[in-house]
């Protein structure tokens, strides 16, 4: 793991630079970087972390006086259920137009938080089975001014891949929502198998299930994720890590408390996740390796970071800032995947038929390609 920061000096600049600003609007503050007087060439931290729960916590326009609350055993209570749908409007990769700002001006945020609203309303008169989104309804009414998902490197931007990446890049359209070629079941992802959409890909806003659920005892954390039902148990009592023989979908985490804020370290991946929304995307290597962090910054919003450090995959580490937010009433609903809805048979079930018809068409001396999945099959 390599962290590059130009010097300490840029840590506690940030630090003090954000917390002198609090009785400003949030919107006339300054990013991070530029509030530290100086180049940030990138890497985030555990102050990073912070400086972000400062920016949040002035945004909230947290009482001086809130605390996090505590447990029966004296930890942080990070436990509820919580949302991304709140940052559903953020895009995770940031627009040319916002540079190398995090956050929005006062225009952009009251633009923004005039769409969300607007968003709310269509989400709660929504009726019908083809009026998406409807989960929207749940985000709450807080409005985040993150010009991007990505908060690092500073332009807000996935690093370019590298090229052991490129090579291992599907060489056909993988997924159900790819044009195939799809011979066997590892032609689908592990999303569209109902196995798990990975750490990442649990968190990120798609169209509807976005909740996830912590609980916590003395010596763990378990994360629970409402689509493809995934759960973590993150020990946090010092226990060793697994051998690195052992290899996991959603890796071995561990987890330790840094004053307020949960910080977990997670290794010992396959290869076989990606970390993009549902978890599809390019897959990462199994030298992946991701640092979260949780920190509580009111009754109902807890600000979460996750670090994606993978060399073989990305030229550098990049970081996604996703605030969670609990609206009041939020709750899980089952998420009932059994192999996409029966599509995966469907789509096998359909290519079969098309091989069967191009032979049949070659024996007629009609030589053809294979037609896209998304054509009308007849599969009688």
């Amino acid at each position: 793991m390599a962290f590059v920061f130009r010097t300490a000096i840029l840590v506690s600049a940030l630090a003090l630079a954000l917390s002198s600003t609090s009785s400003q609007p949030i919107a006339a503050q300054a990013p991070p970087a530029e509030a530290a007087g100086g180049e940030h060439r990138g890497g985030w931290s555990l102050e990073h972390h912070r400086a972000l729960v400062t920016y949040i916590r002035d945004h909230l326009k947290v009482p001086a006086s809130w605390r996090s609350p505590r447990n029966d055993w004296g930890h942080p209570n990070l436990e509820g259920v919580w949302t991304s749908d709140s940052v559903h409007g953020v895009p995770r990769d940031r627009q040319a137009r916002f540079g190398d700002r995090m956050f929005l001006n006062e225009a952009e945020l009251a633009e923004r938080t005039a769409a969300e609203e607007q968003t709310r309303v269509n989400a709660i008169n929504a009726s019908g089975a083809q009026t998406a989104g409807r989960d929207r309804a749940w985000r709450g009414n807080i409005t985040f001014p993150l010009t991007s998902l990505i908060v690092d490197p500073p332009n807000g931007r996935t690093p370019a891949v590298t090229a052991h990446a490129e090579k291992r890049r599907a060489p056909r359209d993988r997924g159900s929502f790819g044009e195939g070629p799809f011979e066997t079941l590892e032609d689908f992802t592990l999303y569209d198998r109902c196995i798990t959409r990975g750490i990442v890909g649990g968190v990120l806003p798609v169209s509807y299930g976005n909740g996830n659920r912590v609980i916590q005892t003395p010596d763990s954390v378990v994360i629970g994720y409402e689509m493809i039902h995934d759960t973590r148990i993150v020990p946090i009592d010092g226990r060793a890590p697994l051998t690195n023989r052992v290899r996991q979908y959603l890796g071995d985490s561990r987890g330790r408390w840094e004053g307020d804020t949960l910080v977990i370290e997670t290794t010992n991946f396959t290869d076989r996740t990606s970390i993009g929304p549902n978890g599809n995307g390019l897959r990462h290597s199994d030298e992946m390796k991701i640092i979260e962090h949780f920190t509580r910054v009111g009754d109902n919003v807890l600000v979460y970071d996750m670090t994606m450090i993978d060399p073989k995959t990305y030229t550098q580490p990049f970081t996604i800032a996703a605030p969670l937010v609990s609206p009041p009433g939020f709750q899980l609903l089952p998420y009932d995947c059994h192999e996409g809805n029966e599509a995966i048979y469907n789509i096998m079930r359909g290519q079969r038929a098309e091989d069967r018809a191009i032979e049949e068409d070659r024996t007629h001396g009609i030589i053809r390609p294979r037609l896209p999945v998304q054509s009308d099959i007849d599969l009688n």
